[in-house]
């Protein structure tokens, strides 16, 4: 079936870029796979990640189909748009209807993006993984493909306010290469592995990072570990269940 509207959409998303004047810096597209099933797993620090983690996956003209929370297909403008680019839906009170759709979209070739954490991690450090990516990677038979971003709180993330502006901000993209998930291994080793493998791309995201904080004030996106005043993450968790 043709896309009428995700390819349109990628274009506006790179006007967008040129007019933010955003400074990437990508490396490891290579492991996204031409062809065939793939679980991309990204780390989430921003309301954007799911267009930062969809480019990692451009160089290998692949189109990524992303599960996100059934609310923003409810949305006047976002909900047309995600469901013409067959993104997945996800309802937490009946999560079962979105896994199928998603292992019907692996084994028929797509690939399938998932932000594992389930929600944005207010501190940037990695929270813990559900086994859902895993265990969908399993069920296809497809590999998991670990990506890691860095930057992209900058632009609009929970609790700030959203900064739009040509502020020349730079973002940080790695991919490593594809996760095995054996179906005879348990769910929960391979999301360790993938976890661990992310976590690692992460910390090199952050070391090749171009930007350091100007002062106090402007240390809010850097983790509380890394120097910054970000929430520590037991702070962060807390915060997220007020």
């Amino acid at each position: 079936m043709a896309e009428l509207v995700y390819p349109p959409v990628i274009g506006m998303a790179r006007t967008m870029f040129k007019a933010l004047d955003l400074r990437f810096d990508i490396q490891g597209s290579e492991h996204v796979p031409s062809r065939g099933g793939a679980v991309l797993v990204s780390n989430h620090i921003g309301y954007l990640d799911f267009v930062f983690a969809g480019l990692a996956a451009r160089p290998a003209k692949r189109l990524v189909r992303f599960m996100a929370k059934e609310s923003v297909f409810r949305h006047k403008v976002s909900g047309p748009l995600m469901r013409a680019m067959k993104h997945i839906p996800v309802d937490r009170s009946a999560g079962l209807d979105a896994y199928k759709h998603a292992l019907t979209a692996l084994r028929s070739g797509e690939i399938v993006g998932v932000f594992p954490e389930a929600t944005i991690s207010t501190s940037f450090t990695l929270k813990n993984f559900k086994s859902g990516a895993a265990r969908l990677a399993q069920e296809a038979g497809v590999p998991l493909v670990p990506v890691a971003l860095w930057g992209t709180q900058r632009l609009w993330t929970k609790g700030h306010k959203r900064d739009l502006r040509r502020n020349h901000i730079p973002v940080t993209i790695r991919v490593g290469e594809p996760v095995t998930a054996d179906p005879a291994e348990p769910a929960e080793q391979v999301t360790a592995r993938v976890r661990a493998r992310v976590q690692d791309l992460l910390e090199a995201a952050q070391r090749a990072y171009p930007v350091r904080a100007e002062g106090p004030g402007d240390s809010w996106w850097i983790p509380a570990h890394l120097g910054g005043t970000a929430p520590a993450p037991a702070v962060a968790a807390a915060d997220g269940r007020r």
